[in-house]
């Protein structure tokens, strides 16, 4: 458990700010030091855990806002305008139907939860994500958390690698929630900035400046030392008598650390193992969260792009491109990757300590428009779960006939976060307290656990 405070020192020598000068002379580049270290930390109280559940979580997040209709949800028996172009098939589990562009998934359907009642008033992008992430409607006074950047600060996990990192980046819901609100940077999403299933990927700002070989770096890491050494006796009664701060300490384990470099070396996976998850862009993203989880990462966010599906639907969602004889579109690569995951997982022992949550911020209207596609619907959408001791094989909750509204069983998103810090294994009722000094419950109050989620 971690406590962190505020520094109040309106005169004497800050460390703080003796640590930016040593961290602007260690030359680490911008994008990493800026991310683990450059931003003031504020005044929190972390609550003690459960007994940990799941270790680890991989969300797949379909940035955009999937169709409901198109992917877990079909609607076989409306009109042709509600139920779109595309057919529902059989699962491994009686009863269950998905999308045609499933086929991996629907095999898999018995490791499989879906919730097809998740509701939410918000339709806007930036809106919509930052009450899924966070279980909480945004409001002007204070952005809250992400459960991932929430749950990794409350548990405390700390290593070479950052204990949240986005692949390939965390722009989001428009690119304006950040993951950790109010929370301190070292939780907060590390995006690598690089595609991993382009030729020559590599992670930005994980390299040294030229000609920073690991004796001048440790000559300078040595001095910032110095620095909080002379800050700390200038000012002993206000200021953390820790050698170095949490965030410095981070980006020199990760600079530094050949494991860490490692972890992001997919030319190191055979062809095999990288064409069962797919060569598009979410397939081997799911295949780097899989080698990070290994080395201790317990939460990724892989972030699939392009589900803002206002116009031409059918091309955009299974052929890719015109005149594709495979598919290859948004929900065939999704397909691969998340059933590459779930083989992956299961084949090292990591799945039933992995928690795999697929799901964008809203779904799309029961009506297909003018130009082919579907437009922003909160009213009611999907959400799928594997792994992560989740009760797999089941639909919890259905829409009505046209998709358009829960029929039963209507979840929320701050069901879903109490339920997601339950799975984890965090108490979902822990307090946090903001740098002004108010005390939020990690999960909001009234919120229910979807218990038909626990096995």
């Amino acid at each position: 458990m971690k406590h962190h405070s505020t520094l109040p020192c309106p005169g004497p020598l800050r460390r703080r700010d003796v640590l930016g000068v040593g961290l602007s002379a260690l030359g680490l580049g911008l994008g990493l030091t800026d991310l683990l270290g450059l931003r003031n930390r504020h005044s929190i109280q972390a609550a003690e855990t459960k007994t940990r559940g799941a270790k680890n979580c991989v969300l797949i997040w379909l940035d955009g806002g999937p169709s409901h209709l198109e992917t877990y949800d079909l609607k076989p028996d409306a009109p042709k305008e509600v139920r779109g172009p595309l057919e529902a098939i059989a699962t491994s589990v009686p009863g269950i139907h998905i999308s045609e562009c499933l086929p991996q998934t629907a095999l898999r359907m018995q490791d499989v939860a879906i919730v097809r009642s998740m509701t939410s008033p918000l339709g806007e992008h930036n809106f919509g994500t930052h009450y899924l992430l966070t279980g909480y409607r945004p409001t002007p006074v204070v952005e809250y958390p992400s459960f991932s950047s929430a749950a990794a600060f409350v548990r405390g996990e700390s290593g070479d690698l950052p204990s949240h990192i986005a692949v390939p980046n965390y722009s989001i819901g428009g690119a304006r929630f950040s993951g950790n609100g109010f929370l301190p940077a070292n939780v907060a999403p590390f995006s690598l900035g690089g595609d991993p299933s382009k030729a020559g990927f590599k992670v930005q700002d994980l390299d040294a400046w030229q000609g920073l070989e690991s004796t001048r770096l440790a000559r300078r890491r040595d001095f910032v030392r110095r620095l909080n050494t002379f800050s700390d006796e200038l000012n002993s009664s206000a200021i953390p008598t820790a050698a170095e701060s949490d965030e410095f300490a981070q980006a020199w384990r990760l600079i530094s650390s050949t494991a860490a470099r490692e972890a992001f070396q997919l030319e190191d996976e055979s062809n095999e193992t990288r064409n069962r998850y797919g060569r598009k862009t979410v397939g081997q993203s799911c295949l780097l969260a899989r080698r990070l989880i290994e080395r201790g990462v317990p939460f990724v966010t892989v972030n699939h792009r392009g589900w803002d599906t206002h116009n031409d639907l059918l091309t955009r969602l299974k052929d890719g491109y015109t005149g594709a004889r495979t598919p290859v579109g948004l929900i065939p690569s999704l397909d691969l990757a998340m059933s590459g995951l779930i083989d992956d997982l299961k084949e090292r022992g990591l799945f039933d300590e992995t928690l795999i949550v697929v799901m964008g911020e809203f779904g799309r209207t029961p009506k297909l428009n003018t130009q082919g596609g579907r437009d922003h619907w909160p009213r009611v959408f999907s959400i799928a779960l594997a792994g992560g001791g989740i009760q797999g094989g089941q639909t919890i909750g259905t829409s009505d006939s046209r998709g358009e509204s829960p029929l039963d069983h209507p979840v929320t998103p701050g069901d879903l976060t109490r339920t997601l810090y339950t799975l984890l294994g965090v108490d979902p009722d822990a307090t946090l307290k903001t740098a002004d000094g108010r005390p939020i419950r990690l999960a909001p109050e009234g919120s229910s656990v979807i218990k038909e989620l626990l096995s």
